[in-house]
């Protein structure tokens, strides 16, 4: 993440955390984490913390959660 996003803390999505990430809700690590930055999100897999991250545009991420939202 870069130096301007990095007070903002990483979270798992809270189904994540109530059930898991993995395979029907086994822990298993497998989650994407996301830090929420001005004017971006940046998302990364939770097993390979210090790998590369994806930023997104704030408009982008929201369209995104509303369309899987709707299932």
């Amino acid at each position: 993440m870069n130096a301007a996003c990095s007070t903002h803390p990483w979270r798992r999505p809270t189904f994540g955390s109530r059930r898991g990430c993995g395979t029907l809700g086994a822990d298993d690590g497998d989650c994407v984490e996301v830090a929420a930055c001005p004017g971006k999100i940046h998302t990364r897999a939770s097993e390979i913390a210090a790998g590369p991250t994806l930023r997104v545009a704030s408009e982008g991420w929201t369209a995104f959660v509303e369309f899987a939202a709707r299932g």
